[in-house]
């Protein structure tokens, strides 16, 4: 039952519910895929298995009875440690809350049930989740499964390993600096970063913290667009007292073949030292739609400066996760922040003037974004998506030493920063735009990549439309070899 492992969510549902395949038989192949295979991985270390048992069983109770849960009944499902699951600990790789026991499922959690999953355990993080490594102290570290001296990305990173390998058929993960979007395209897979604010993170937090944060989304992962694309429509809608007054209904797409779609091309900047092995990969897919009828524009480009909306989105980033730095960091940061100008666009700058930056500051930074999003607006006017990169690179070798500001990683050759990457993630995260990460075939070097697809503002389903055409013109996603 090998290639069982393999098939997609909406597949396995449909065999489900055509009785060719039990939910009980399924998440047994599925928790012994976990058996045999994250010994070496250490994707999923949390893991539910007695009490998936059982909600598999009543699944089969339910169906026996003409009872379908919904559109994913019976499929298993793990998702990322960072969702609060009742009566599972949530940590995110800190030793003080490995003892944090979920008193009740998060949203998302509540609404994927809804839709049927079986959740059998939680996938590996990085501490805070805020690595594209996912390693920490708790759980220890996740290895690729293309090559296991690899990172697999993060946050999300074992929630991509679970799926590449066939041990959960849908994940879901979450987003604020391409942690859902790098791990799909460092082990290939279908990854998707919906709009800011269409999906409730509620019960996606610490312990005791129940405000969103800035730029953060949660969404889903998984091995086809289709998948996804159920998973997004299962999760979508306001939570709490704005469930009283609004509702989410995305805009249909309809297109569906590659000269359907007149698209910009963005696959090199100056900002970012780009893998050139990855680049060509990523140029062939592109060029391989575009003998399909695929409209490209590779000069294309919003109108605003690159560098200044960078720098925007790594002071906002680090607003939006600096309330969690401890009270030594924090002031060391606000002397390096003095002491560093305006104009100093370096990581450890920007860091720190985000991190301790003053309310009228980041006023003014949120105005900037008011504009870059103005600009998006008329540029998708005349562009139904951008294409560009998910990384600089693929998948890069493990490096867990020192402060992750200070590791650098090999860009045709030369150490360059493994944080100047961050621009591929702040391209559609710090304007709240969706961006779809899917397949664009293994690269000369033996590893995955995927083209990452931005969309305008609340169309979802227009880049998820794209990943589909692209899943069947190019072929989607490959497993591992070995697995």
């Amino acid at each position: 039952m090998t290639d069982i492992a393999f098939k997609t969510a909406t597949e396995l549902a449909t065999m489900i519910q055509d009785r060719q395949i039990g939910c009980r038989e399924l998440l047994d192949h599925c928790l012994e895929r976990v058996e045999k295979y994250d010994g070496d991985l250490n994707a999923v270390p949390v893991r539910d298995f007695e009490r998936a048992r059982t909600r598999a069983d009543a699944a089969d109770a339910a169906l026996a009875k003409g009872d379908v849960w919904g559109p994913l009944h019976g499929v298993p499902m793990t998702i990322k440690e960072s969702y609060d699951i009742e009566g599972l600990p949530t940590c995110w790789g800190l030793e003080e809350h490995a003892g944090s026991i979920a008193a009740r499922d998060c949203v998302a959690v509540e609404r994927m049930k809804g839709a049927g999953v079986t959740l059998f355990g939680k996938t590996n993080v990085p501490v805070m989740l805020a690595d594209w490594q996912s390693f920490n102290p708790v759980y220890g570290s996740t290895n690729n499964p293309w090559d296991k001296s690899r990172t697999p990305g993060g946050s999300s990173g074992g929630s991509a390993v679970a799926l590449a390998t066939g041990m959960s058929a849908i994940e879901s993960g979450s987003d604020i600096g391409a942690s859902i979007r790098n791990p799909a395209h460092y082990c290939g897979v279908f990854g998707h970063k919906p709009t800011y604010g269409i999906v409730s993170p509620r019960g996606h937090a610490l312990p005791g913290v129940m405000a969103p944060a800035d730029i953060s989304v949660v969404g889903p992962l998984a091995r086809s667009a289709k998948d996804r694309e159920v998973a997004l429509d299962a999760m979508v809608g306001p939570a709490g007292p704005d469930a009283n007054c609004w509702k989410v209904e995305l805009p249909a797409c309809n297109k569906t073949r590659a000269s359907d779609f007149k698209v910009a091309v963005m696959l090199t900047d100056p900002i970012c030292a780009q893998d050139d092995v990855m680049t060509a990969q990523l140029q062939g897919a592109v060029d391989a739609l575009a003998r399909l009828g695929l409209q490209v524009d590779d000069t294309a480009r919003p109108a605003f400066d690159n560098a200044e909306y960078h720098a925007t989105y790594i002071r906002l980033l680090r607003a939006a996760t600096g309330g969690r730095t401890p009270p030594a960091v924090f002031d060391a940061m606000l002397a390096e922040a003095a002491a560093v100008s305006d104009t100093d666009y370096s990581y450890s700058a920007l860091q720190a003037k985000g991190t301790t930056t003053r309310h009228r500051e980041w006023l003014k930074d949120n105005e900037r974004r008011a504009h870059y999003r103005e600009a998006w607006a008329t540029f998708f006017q005349e562009y139904d998506l951008l294409l560009c990169p998910t990384a600089a690179s693929t998948a890069f070798k493990h490096d867990q030493k020192g402060d992750r500001k200070d590791r650098v990683i090999p860009i045709n050759g030369k150490p360059e920063s493994v944080l100047d990457q961050m621009f591929w993630a702040g391209i559609s995260g710090v304007t709240y735009l969706p961006s779809t990460v899917a397949p664009a075939g293994v690269c000369g070097n033996g590893l995955p990549c995927g083209l990452q697809i931005v969309a305008p503002h609340g169309h979802d389903k227009r880049s998820i439309a794209f990943a589909a055409m692209m899943e069947r013109e190019l072929g989607g996603f490959t497993p591992p070899p070995g697995y």
